[in-house]
């Protein structure tokens, strides 16, 4: 269950910061309106799912996961610049989360 509020988590925290930018600097309301309780949501969730997962793998999949959403989502909608360069650090913040998820596993079992 845990591990689904983290999902949702993340979802908030992208919706988030997706609203930040349709906001145009906070210039067009409905965006900007919308941010706070979207950020809000996000954190509320992560503070349940800190009861069962560690803060360290918590906290590096929550901020992993979103910022590469938040990239593929700026390069698909937003038309953000694609390099091999960006594309290959994203794979790699991707391989660090993974490994961090692992060795909490394999902490668990030894």
């Amino acid at each position: 269950m845990a591990w689904i509020l983290l999902g949702l988590a993340i979802g908030f925290e992208v919706a988030g910061t997706v609203c930040l930018k349709l906001s145009e600097g906070l210039t067009r309301l409905l965006p900007s309106l919308a941010f706070l309780p979207l950020y809000g949501c996000s954190f509320a969730l992560m503070a349940l799912v800190l009861k069962t997962i560690p803060v360290s793998t918590a906290y590096a999949v929550w901020a992993a996961a979103g910022t590469a959403l938040v990239a593929t989502i700026g390069i698909l909608w937003f038309r953000e610049p694609a390099s091999l360069l960006k594309l290959g650090s994203l794979a790699l913040i991707i391989v660090g989360v993974v490994g961090l998820h692992l060795a909490d596993r394999l902490a668990q079992q030894g």
